[in-house]
């Protein structure tokens, strides 16, 4: 029981930090995050751990995914390309969301979970987590 009661800590620890993340760029960068201040944000290492760029390619990406951070070697610290579906390439208001949703995977790996995303983007856009996954849910059905 004492196991598992850690793991569950572990994971509510991940998701408020992802949460602080979230309020930390909001407050940097304001809660209307432009494609400008996006890519400001992609070479701030306090808010992304390691170098990201984008890239509008859907080859990269499975069928319904609207995004994915593409590692570009074996370590995280090789940097990663985030694969945005071409789709969005004209809609630079909504990249920021999309990219965001990513980012939490950027900077936690694999323990990071939809809820952990959910969160931080929606703390850094300052938006309520159900209306931030509304607008991704959005988005990802016009690809499909």
């Amino acid at each position: 029981m004492n196991e598992r009661l850690n793991a569950q800590d572990a994971e509510r620890a991940l998701g408020d930090h992802a949460h602080d993340k979230g309020l930390a760029i909001q407050a940097a960068y304001g809660p209307r995050l432009s494609w400008e201040s996006l890519l400001s944000l992609l070479d701030d290492r306090e808010c992304v751990r390691y170098p990201c760029k984008i890239q509008f390619d859907s080859t990269q990406l499975q069928a319904g995914e609207f995004a994915y951070p593409q590692p570009l070697g074996d370590r995280p610290e090789d940097g990663f390309v985030i694969q945005v579906h071409e789709h969005f390439e004209n809609r630079k208001d909504d990249v920021p969301a999309l990219v965001l949703y990513q980012l939490v995977a950027v900077n936690y790996g694999k323990f990071a979970s939809d809820s952990d995303a959910e969160r931080f983007g929606a703390a850094a856009l300052g938006m309520e987590v159900d209306a931030y996954y509304d607008y991704i849910c959005r988005l990802a059905d016009e690809i499909q």
